[in-house]
């Protein structure tokens, strides 16, 4: 009976094999003070009870983002403790709202695997979803990682090579919304959220130099690592890293995309909560001591069956490193072609506002 577990390597993966994820995790206020704490997220609806329960809901929400964090978590000792780089992310929706008291349980399925061109590492795609106590979705999304193998490609059998259609975008009619959402009131109590801007104040095209920096700290970024169970090790093992190719540790990637949603939230202050991902990429990785800052581009505007009180903007959020202010609205996007090594992520999401 094997006691220690390493995780798996490249060969341990099969198509359609399914993980199902310890640890249980029950969610408190305490998991959403120090998430806030440690990337400066602030999310209304998270931050208040009174005012969430104004606009319908139980109590205040669960970012969404906490909530992708503990499910993400939950795969990583059976998907991704060994990989050496997490590729990206397609079809991510987040379908229910998240409330303290809540149990979150995970499990993953193998969609795809395909080995590299030098042999010795392959490309693994998983479906994971999470789900409350209820047994309900309340989070899916995919993500492939490339993971090591245990021995070179022997070049006299056809390795494994399956990789899964994906959606380039989550249409407009698959963005979940909160049937408890009610924005009757949201006119009296909008200046709860710090700004005036809802979703008809917004054009495609529009670009958003959000003005604040966050200089990632090492005892932040591997506490919050630690907040969502994540155990991979190029986040954790100070040692080993020091004699990888990076020389150190580096940012959990989820890290990196929190911060830069927070630094977002200045100008984008309406939001009420992000919906789908439709696609996302880290471009470069990120360490201790970078300062980040980001910049939001609209990219279209979508009505939302049977809704006339909150519409979805489709975003991409680039967060990028250690560049001055005065630069930022010289930096281009990736997504339009541009390999600017200062760019560490492009997120291409969908966030829900209020309509006027």
């Amino acid at each position: 009976m094997q006691k220690v577990t390493t995780g798996r390597l490249f060969e341990d993966f099969t198509l359609g094999q399914r993980l199902v994820h310890a640890v249980p995790r029950t969610l408190h206020g305490g998991d959403i003070a120090l998430y806030m704490a440690l990337t400066g997220e602030r999310p209304p609806l998270a931050s208040s009870t009174e005012l969430a329960r104004s606009l319908g809901f139980m109590r205040e929400v669960v970012p969404e983002l906490l909530v992708f964090h503990i499910v993400f978590g939950k795969s990583v000792p059976d998907v991704s403790h060994n990989a050496t780089a997490n590729l990206g992310y397609a079809d991510v929706r987040f379908l229910r709202p998240v409330y303290p008291g809540d149990t979150l349980i995970a499990e993953s399925e193998v969609i795809g695997l395909r080995e590299v061109s030098s042999g010795d590492a392959g490309v693994v795609y998983v479906r994971t979803r999470g789900t409350n106590q209820k047994g309900q979705d309340v989070v899916t999304f995919v993500r492939w990682v490339l993971i090591p193998k245990r021995e070179a490609a022997d070049r006299t059998r056809p390795a494994p090579s399956t990789v899964p259609h994906l959606p380039s975008a989550v249409t407009a009619d698959r963005l979940p919304v909160a049937d408890a959402m009610n924005l009757q009131r949201f006119r009296d109590l909008a200046w709860a959220f710090g700004g005036a801007a809802r979703w008809d104040d917004y054009a495609a095209g529009e670009r958003l130099d959000h003005p604040d920096a966050m200089t990632i700290e090492e005892a932040d970024h591997v506490q919050a690592t630690r907040l969502y169970h994540n155990t991979a090790q190029v986040h954790f093992d100070a040692r080993a890293m020091a004699e990888s190719r990076f020389g150190r540790r580096i940012v959990y990637g989820g890290h990196v995309i929190s911060v830069a949603a927070a630094l977002a939230r200045n100008g984008l202050q309406t939001a009420l909560g992000m919906a789908a991902w439709n696609g996302g990429a880290h471009v470069a990785p990120t360490f201790a001591g970078d300062t980040l800052r980001a910049f939001t581009e609209v990219v279209e505007r979508a009505e939302l069956p049977g809704r006339s009180d909150v519409g979805a903007l489709r975003l991409r959020l680039s967060a990028v490193k250690n560049v001055g202010a005065t630069e930022l609205p010289n930096v281009p996007s990736l997504l339009s072609g541009t390999k600017d090594p200062r760019l560490v992520l492009e997120l291409d999401y969908w966030a829900l506002l209020p309509r006027r």
